[in-house]
């Protein structure tokens, strides 16, 4: 190997570990929340496309966790910003962690997957942009991610909370 490759294995090696320690480190904090909050719950981590992962799952298909999805995700969200502040003052790091609670975000990411690739088809049959409803940052990058598979470009506008996506054209 050469130092450069030795270096490149060395740093992935130091990211994965991080991720995993924020993984760790969040799976405690949301422990704690659902001791508090009498959930019953299981815990796993991951780290996917460069960021540590935890889902909130349950075994028995207990609604119990839907109060922490919350109407249209909001309790997810801030659960998420909770937890990532809770990673933050361990580590003294920004994370960018992802929390799925009962699935709410894989499904939700389907669905979304699903919209930026019907937009996309709708471009190409068109010609013409197509702008869609305001979404969380979360749900644009879904659907930025989809219309760039589907090979057209995107752009999100507008300011917070009404950003959205517009679909041009190749």
């Amino acid at each position: 190997m050469t130092e450069g490759t030795t270096s490149a294995a060395a740093e992935g090696a130091d990211t994965l570990t991080r991720l995993e320690q924020e993984g760790e480190i969040a799976a405690d904090y949301l422990e704690g929340l659902l001791d508090i909050a009498d959930l019953d719950g299981d815990i796993d981590m991951d780290v996917e496309a460069d960021r540590a992962s935890v889902s909130i799952i349950s075994d028995t298909g207990s609604r119990d966790l839907q109060k922490l999805v919350g109407r249209d995700g909001e309790v997810l969200e801030a659960l998420q910003e909770l937890t990532r502040l809770a990673v933050h003052r361990e580590t003294g790091d920004r994370s960018r962690l992802m929390l799925d609670v009962a699935g709410y975000r894989a499904k939700k990411r389907a669905e979304l997957t699903e919209l930026g690739a019907k937009a996309a088809a709708e471009v190409k049959s068109s010609g013409e942009p197509v702008k869609l409803k305001p979404m969380t940052p979360f749900e644009r990058k879904v659907v930025h991610d989809a219309v760039k598979a589907a090979g057209l470009r995107s752009e999100s506008e507008g300011e917070e909370p009404q950003r959205f996506v517009v679909v041009l054209p190749a």
